[in-house]
């Protein structure tokens, strides 16, 4: 009776351990999909080919660098501007 308890303590606390490390690869994922910046074809929400400073606001890291990135100041980033902003200047 006492090695039929034991294994299934046993079986228990390997069985939690598993789940415990699965759920923890899934936070991970979720981490790292949240640290990658949103694609040009995601933030164009109305899809006319340009984002604007409202449909940039779903990405704070091109916010930040809207402005910037805007270098003919039509207050739209095109494909081309979206793209310059994650190449690093000189």
């Amino acid at each position: 009776m006492m090695i039929k308890t034991l294994s299934c303590a046993v079986a228990l606390t390997l069985l939690s351990t598993a789940a415990m490390a699965a759920d923890g690869d899934q936070m991970k994922d979720a981490a790292t999909q949240a640290a990658k910046p949103a694609s040009f074809e995601a933030l164009d929400a109305d899809k006319d080919g340009r984002v604007s400073l409202t449909e940039a606001a779903a990405d704070s890291a091109v916010t930040e660098g809207f402005s910037g990135a805007d270098k003919n100041a039509d207050g739209y980033l095109d494909a081309e501007e979206f793209g310059g902003m994650s190449e690093p200047q000189s």
